[in-house]
């Protein structure tokens, strides 16, 4: 994963609890930044990374991920006092995804390039890394030159904000998956279980949980420090990985039932 230092805040997106800005960096590339000052705090860069980099490694669509290091220096010009309250709260690395311009958010109702295979690979996914940030009203997908991305993971892995019985958690069926935006279009998610799980092996788990940094990995009291919580999300992804069979089975019957 790249690092790129922030050069220019550009412009705050308002909407999102994420509070996401636009900033310019030294490759001059523009890219939608989550800063870890934000209300959500690492974890939800964390879970950006590990998220939206294995949607990546099973071959979903998702905008270049980048580490952006912010120099507090950089809210001394900015008029906002929100937003340099935010950019002094960020010192150091934070995340940001390519900026596609142009961009427009999708719509079940005006786009068509969702097939069901597509649309059934997305809801097993997000199953996978318990994204529940996916619905009609916020699809967090956009249309970019006809073909979807996927974005904003943040509220993925949500087991990691108290890392409860995890094992027993990696095996219960997302409560907000049949709100999902893509699941009225989407094929057999039995049968993308069956094309993507053999791609998210332990080893490809591994290198994704891997590129999650330090600084964003503090002492945890329930799995301690950046070993042990990679160590959490690689058994829990893992373990999530093999209940996913059943959990798929089990959405493709509940969807005939109806």
């Amino acid at each position: 994963m790249r690092t790129v230092r922030a050069t220019r805040y550009v412009t705050p997106f308002r909407e999102g609890g994420s509070l996401p800005g636009l900033v310019e960096a030294d490759d001059d590339g523009l890219y939608v930044v989550k800063f870890r000052g934000a209300a959500q705090g690492p974890r939800a860069l964390v879970a950006e990374i590990i998220a939206g980099e294995l949607a990546r490694a099973i071959g979903l669509p998702v905008p270049e991920i980048v580490l952006v290091d912010i120099d507090p220096a950089l809210a001394d010009d900015e008029p906002d006092p929100w937003v340099r309250e935010l950019l002094a709260a960020s010192p150091g690395l934070n995340v940001g995804l390519d900026f596609l311009p142009g961009s427009l958010t999708y719509s079940p109702m005006a786009d068509s390039q969702a097939d069901p295979a597509f649309s059934a690979d997305v809801v097993w996914f997000d199953s996978l890394v318990t994204n529940s940030d996916r619905s009609p009203r916020n699809p967090n997908i956009l249309t970019w030159h006809r073909r979807l991305y996927l974005i904003d993971h943040g509220a993925s892995l949500y087991v990691h904000h108290t890392w409860h019985d995890p094992d027993a958690h990696a095996e219960r069926p997302l409560p907000t998956l049949p709100d999902h935006v893509l699941l009225p279009r989407a094929g057999s998610i039995a049968d993308a279980h069956a094309r993507l799980a053999p791609r998210a092996t332990a080893d490809v788990i591994a290198s994704v949980v891997d590129m999650a940094p330090d600084a964003f990995l503090a002492a945890d009291g329930h799995v301690g420090g950046p070993e042990g919580q990679r160590a959490a999300y690689r058994r829990y992804l893992e373990r999530r990985r093999s209940a996913q069979a059943q959990l798929s089975d089990d959405v493709d019957r509940s969807r005939h039932a109806d």
